[in-house]
């Protein structure tokens, strides 16, 4: 039952992330972001957007704040790509701001600064709907403390 929500896409979760920079000033604050995907097989485990013979990945997405040169955003990803959100946000074509401590698509850091913070989905045995979520941490690299 669970993993057929999956395949729905009834399941919705969010992600919060620190991004190294600020949004280009011609990005939305909020928005959806529609970029194809496929694994890059020449440099694994790494994903490449591919108009052509990529899979769907859809994000929508929305600036929490921005402070010190670094933009705290709200991920929802719509579908679950592999490094979908983090794809979405270093990509020209995405948000172009990779996510503070990404190796693959930005630049190296103590951890990755992206936090699963929401889940909601309907429990399979009782039908109810149901949310789990956990605090924003303070990211290492964080320059300064954001208000949420």
């Amino acid at each position: 039952e669970l993993q057929e929500q999956f395949v729905k896409h009834d399941i919705r979760k969010t992600y919060v992330a620190l991004l190294d920079g600020l949004l280009p000033t011609d990005t939305p604050r909020h928005g959806t972001i529609s970029i194809p995907l496929r694994p890059d097989i020449d440099d694994r485990p790494r994903q490449m957007v591919d108009f052509v013979h990529g899979k769907r990945a859809i994000t929508s997405y929305e600036v929490i704040s921005e402070q010190s040169g670094q933009t705290l955003i709200a991920l929802h990803p719509m579908t679950g790509r592999t490094h979908q959100l983090r794809v979405h946000c270093a990509h020209p074509e995405g948000l172009n701001t990779p996510i503070v401590g990404d190796r693959l698509y930005g630049k190296s850091s103590e951890r990755l600064c992206l936090h699963a913070q929401r889940i909601t989905f309907r429990h399979p045995v009782t039908g109810k709907q149901m949310t789990f979520s956990t605090p924003m941490p303070r990211f290492t690299g964080q320059k300064e403390q954001y208000d949420k």
